[in-house]
């Protein structure tokens, strides 16, 4: 069986290479599929294990999920250098290249509404959470106001439900509650002043083990509506 197309992100087309080393989901290297001035970046992977009822069953495997999410991220950030890429939902797999230029065509007039929208701008994600909930009124003001400033500082925002930063069981209970989790989408010539908005409110923590964490900047997941999303 010949192989399948595992679609990462649209975008416009890019005169930059990509990185040489860059092996995309799979190990599989990504290229372009060209169609009516839009770009969907893919690779080509084994059927075996990305049909339908494989896929399935690998999306089960953590070990698998993990290292596939991170791939599929490595590719997402290699465009982000040379270009602003739609992301496309985790695992877009498609027959052959025919049906990414279906894909393309259909959605076009939406893909370049989107992609004009987000030019330009990248993603930051900032989350704030509380260790000691002997300080829970206080962090919980700070992470509405700290929310408040970065949402006017930003063109757009997200909230996304709470949730846990865990890397080992030590550290989620470190980390404790999520108060705020939220994505914003900035210039990237401004992101230096988004930067400097959370540093500032860092220096002004109350006790209680309270913690914001700044990631970024990434691609504009949160903020592309066609098959999107981390």
């Amino acid at each position: 069986m010949s192989g399948l197309r595992y679609v990462y992100a649209v975008c416009r087309p890019f005169e930059a290479a990509l990185q040489a080393q860059l092996g995309g989901v799979a190990g599989c290297p990504p290229t372009a599929v060209h169609h009516q001035g839009l770009v969907a970046v893919v690779s080509t992977v084994p059927a075996d294990e990305f049909d339908e009822g494989p896929l399935r069953h690998r999306l089960e495997d953590p070990e698998w999920l993990t290292a596939t999410a991170r791939a599929h991220e490595q590719v997402i950030d290699a465009l982000t250098t040379v270009t602003t890429p739609l992301p496309l939902r985790f695992a877009t797999v498609l027959p052959d290249d025919s049906a990414v230029r279906v894909l393309l065509e259909t959605h076009a007039a939406e893909i370049r509404a989107v992609l004009d929208r987000l030019a330009g701008r990248v993603e930051w994600s900032v989350r704030v959470y509380l260790g000691d909930e002997r300080g829970a009124e206080e962090a919980e003001r700070l992470a509405a106001r700290l929310h408040e400033e970065l949402r006017a500082a930003a063109e757009e925002s997200r909230l996304h439900p709470p949730r846990i930063l865990k890397v080992t069981d030590d550290e989620e209970r470190a980390w404790g509650r999520n108060l705020l989790d939220a994505a914003y989408l900035v210039p990237r010539r401004q992101s230096g002043g988004f930067v400097e908005t959370v540093d500032k409110a860092r220096e002004v923590l109350p006790e209680g083990g309270v913690r914001v964490h700044l990631t970024g900047p990434w691609a504009p997941y949160s903020f592309g509506e066609l098959g999107g999303g981390r």
